[in-house]
């Protein structure tokens, strides 16, 4: 048995197995400050890593050692403070707890700051998540191959065999190869021609020039009409074809009833997502629509602080996303994605169109749409009509979040790994 280490330096010559175990070790404190870190970002900051800090008594080495045993009390020399049974305050301030504020008194330590790179930092944050339903295309480090047209070669499949192409060949061989045949054809026809109008048909040259007629037929009926040396086949090579873009749609109801708190929660959930699309995909597009009763394409700033309200109509979002895909996004070079976050508050006649545009123009030409509904009530008209598309494609997922802390494991559950032989 051979036992392989893998002493490569790391950054700062750290060695990158004593790194791997630190990051084993404390897994559970870097998850959850990484899920921590999400609030205070943009959707597209993520060129950096983040500084994890870990509790010093939690990189403590445990001390092991023999006891005495029993019930002691004991006070230690050189005490002028206190007396058996007193209970000593923890420290707070200075450079004992957190070192938050400065203080006189108290001693301790601060807390380990670990810093992970960019791409530490995404592994913490999408672990065991995979993207869902990759049907038509695979991750951004595999590529699908094209098949495109390259000419014509003399050999390949029966079924690839150029008619006209391999035809037009056999013609032009047969008057090459045939060509000098038919001049001297033409020569010994008319010098016969002459002879039989001037002599006997008996006379020694007409004889000679009717068995070379001959002789010269016969060759020129032996031409084949087509050879294996004409067929021509459609030459086709694959190309690999990059599968590396997607595009990104977020969509949010910006009427009244959504509030800044609905907004931020809305924000946190495009990031996830958008990350998550970062690591498998090298080109991510980013498109935002907002909507109340009209839809409009915004930038990140006016769709997280837009001040507008009014009613809401959320068809109008859904046609303009569908318009915005047929016009800029064709599906044979592009991954796309759908978010959508509401309170659930739509106009009640315009659920049911909502329910048709969804599934029947723009489900067929995305790789995912995902819908969170934020409310802490009861499910409103827009939530039941989604579930008929939920029915009738797995594509398509929706959850419900309620406070900040859902935001997470409602992503989890929207793009959790499934299970083999899954459609």
């Amino acid at each position: 048995m051979s036992l392989i280490v893998d002493k490569r330096p790391n950054s700062k010559n750290k060695s990158a197995v004593n790194r791997q175990r630190f990051i084993h070790r404390f897994k559970a404190q870097i998850k959850k400050a990484v899920s921590d870190a999400v609030a205070g970002r943009s959707i597209t900051d993520i060129e950096d890593g983040e500084n994890i800090s870990i509790p010093t008594k939690d990189i403590a080495e445990p001390s092991i050692h023999h006891g005495s045993g029993g019930h002691r009390d004991i006070v230690q020399p050189g005490n002028k403070e206190f007396i058996p049974g007193d209970r000593i305050p923890r420290p707070s301030g200075g450079q004992g707890g957190r070192g938050n504020k400065a203080s006189n008194s108290g001693e301790g330590m601060d807390d380990f700051v670990f810093t992970l790179s960019k791409e530490e930092f995404m592994d913490f944050f999408f672990d065991d998540l995979a993207l869902p339903n990759m049907i038509k295309r695979q991750l951004a480090t595999v590529y699908e191959n094209k098949t495109v047209r390259a000419g014509f070669t003399s050999s390949g499949m029966p079924t690839n065999i150029n008619i006209v192409r391999s035809l037009r060949g056999a013609h032009a061989r047969r008057i090459a190869v045939g060509g000098p045949f038919r001049a001297r054809l033409r020569e010994a026809e008319e010098e016969l021609a002459l002879l039989l109008e001037t002599s006997v048909a008996t006379a020694p040259r007409a004889v000679e020039l009717q068995e070379e007629i001959e002789v010269l037929r016969r060759k020129i009926g032996a031409i084949p009409f087509i050879d294996t040396f004409d067929l021509r086949y459609n030459n086709r090579v694959t190309q690999p074809k990059p599968t590396t873009q997607a595009v990104m749609f977020c969509v949010m109801d910006v009427s009244g009833s959504m509030d800044q708190a609905k907004k931020d929660m809305a924000k946190r959930f495009f990031i996830l997502l958008y990350l998550f699309l970062t690591r498998n995909y090298e080109r991510i597009e980013l498109v935002f629509i907002c909507h109340h009763t009209v839809a409009r394409e915004v930038d990140e700033e006016e769709f997280f602080h837009s001040r507008e309200t009014g009613g809401t109509v959320v068809s109008s979002a859904l046609e303009l996303t569908q318009e915005i895909i047929m016009a800029r996004f064709p599906t044979s070079a592009w991954n796309i994605y759908v978010a959508q976050a509401s309170d659930g508050d739509n106009w009640h006649d315009d659920s049911p169109r909502c329910k048709e545009i969804l599934r029947d123009k723009i489900m067929p030409l995305v790789q995912h749409f995902a819908y969170v509904e934020i409310t802490p009530d009861e499910h409103q008209s827009l939530w039941h009509e989604y579930e008929h598309v939920l029915s009738a494609w797995s594509n398509f997922a929706m959850q419900r979040i309620v406070t900040p802390a859902d935001i997470y494991p409602v992503f989890r559950e929207l793009f959790k790994k499934q299970p083999a032989g899954a459609k």
